[in-house]
């Protein structure tokens, strides 16, 4: 039996998301075409008949602005440390020397690095031969593949490369687990979606999404969710004139939801003001972000 941790890492919007979702076969992480999507480690849990792999998203690598995402970063740093496979993942159009010091600890560790090159259906075959060969040159040890997890190409080689990577090791989880996080988790993770998706320029990276109710009923699951906000002009924006921005961010979540779950789903949202909320370390680990 083999077992073990695959922690994926990258810089941002090189398709980390869509990689992890296509792997574990679930869309557990949020996909949008903005930067740092990812603010949490997520795991998704993939069973054989002779392997267990755990797969683990993590924030794009970046240089932190504020306290959010120096705890961001922090979640990478021990994604690297404990891994058992790394899988760093670039794409076709990134500039190789982007956060440099990461590709140069890959050189470092001692467990099993694979890079993907992802987004290839972007590129030529001549862009892409170049691209295997320098980040070789970079990383002699890594295994390259080159894939385009949006069309999910070449992921079955690249997932039996992960998987006979994995030390000998018994499952570390239930065969029927699937993942670390809970249903709330997932329900703020699809509101946190929309407003990606619905709002423009600083809103989305100044709200926080914390569901105060998750209740299961016989035939549906009610939930009330709160959208932290640092101002009250961002409030203003979130709810919009007449409510219609919130109503429709609502609206889409509450369908997601409902297919997510499997289920009919009661939601609610409320806006609230929590000044400064990315740099305030109390709240920050009320919001999971600072771990104990």
């Amino acid at each position: 039996m083999r077992s073990g941790f695959v922690n994926i890492i990258g810089n941002p919007n090189v398709g980390k998301s869509t990689l992890m979702n296509a792997l574990v076969g679930e869309k557990l992480s949020i996909v949008t075409a903005k930067a740092q999507t990812t603010r949490h480690r997520i795991m998704g849990i993939v069973n054989g008949p002779d392997y267990q792999a755990v797969f683990s998203d993590t924030p794009g690598i970046l240089k932190p602005s504020y306290r959010l995402q120096e705890s961001m970063m922090d979640f990478v740093d021990t994604a690297i440390g404990d891994a058992d496979v790394i899988l760093y993942v670039t794409d076709i159009v990134e500039k190789k020397d982007k956060n440099r010091e990461y590709v140069e600890k890959l050189s470092k560790v001692t467990c099993p690095v694979l890079i993907a090159i992802n987004k290839i259906d972007l590129g030529t075959q001549e862009q892409v031969l170049a691209l295997m060969k320098e980040w070789k040159a970079l990383v002699p040890a890594a295994e390259i593949f080159p894939i385009s997890a949006q069309e999910k190409f070449n992921l079955e080689n690249l997932f039996d490369a992960v998987t006979g990577a994995l030390p000998v090791s018994p499952p570390w989880y239930d065969r029927e687990t699937f993942t670390d996080r809970s249903m709330r988790f997932f329900a703020s993770e699809i509101i946190r979606e929309k407003i990606l998706m619905n709002y423009t320029k600083e809103i989305p990276y100044c709200t926080e999404v914390v569901i105060e109710q998750f209740k299961e009923g016989e035939d549906r699951y009610d939930i009330d969710a709160v959208i932290n906000v640092m101002r009250d002009s961002q409030k203003g924006i979130i709810i919009g004139a007449q409510g219609r921005a919130l109503k429709k961010t609502a609206t889409a979540a509450r369908l997601d939801m409902e297919a997510f779950f499997e289920k009919k789903v009661f939601l609610q949202i409320f806006v609230k003001v929590e000044p400064n909320w990315r740099e305030d370390a109390r709240k920050l680990k009320k919001f999971g972000y600072i771990l104990d």
